[in-house]
């Protein structure tokens, strides 16, 4: 058996039951499941036209029964739609199956992650191993350009991959 594409899943940080978007900002992984593109709230005419750069904490995780995905990485496959926006991904710094530490509000940059946008498995940021059941944060920076346009459902594909073994 091996680690199907359906076994990596995404979940909310922020508390055992958080399911508020906005509050997935680092702490305890959330029972609560996520798709990436919808981690963000519709970009207001008074963000557009200030700029305005957020954050998410989520966790991803291995959810197959037995195995491991070996050497997994994770990228941005396909970025926002709009021209004016941009998303990054960053590591958390906790270890695979530890507690990323929490900011306090979705303006904060979290320490320490370097952020980036890998467009491929190849130049995807390097995750490591990952057993079944184990779960590593993942920090998402959303960039608005000053002068932008609102925009509604503003989202981006995550994902993350490896070797499944045999």
């Amino acid at each position: 058996m091996a680690v199907l594409n359906t076994d990596i899943k995404f979940y909310l940080s922020g508390g055992a039951a958080n399911s508020n978007p906005a509050l997935s900002l680092g702490g305890i992984i959330s029972s609560v499941e996520v798709t990436p593109a919808t981690l963000w709230d519709n970009i207001s005419s008074a963000e557009a036209a200030a700029g305005d750069t957020e954050y998410r904490c989520i966790y991803v995780k291995n959810t197959s029964g037995a195995d491991t995905l070996l050497a997994a990485a994770a990228w941005v496959s396909s970025n926002t739609p709009s021209t004016s926006t941009t998303l990054d991904i960053g590591l958390g710094f906790a270890a695979i199956n530890a507690t990323e530490t929490a900011v306090g509000a979705e303006g904060t940059a979290p320490s320490g992650p370097t952020f980036s946008a890998p467009a491929s498995k190849a130049a995807g940021l390097v995750i490591g191993d990952m057993a079944a059941g184990a779960y590593k944060a993942l920090w998402l920076r959303r960039t608005v350009t000053a002068g932008a346009a609102a925009y509604n459902n503003d989202g981006a594909t995550i994902n993350v991959g490896g070797d499944t073994g045999a």
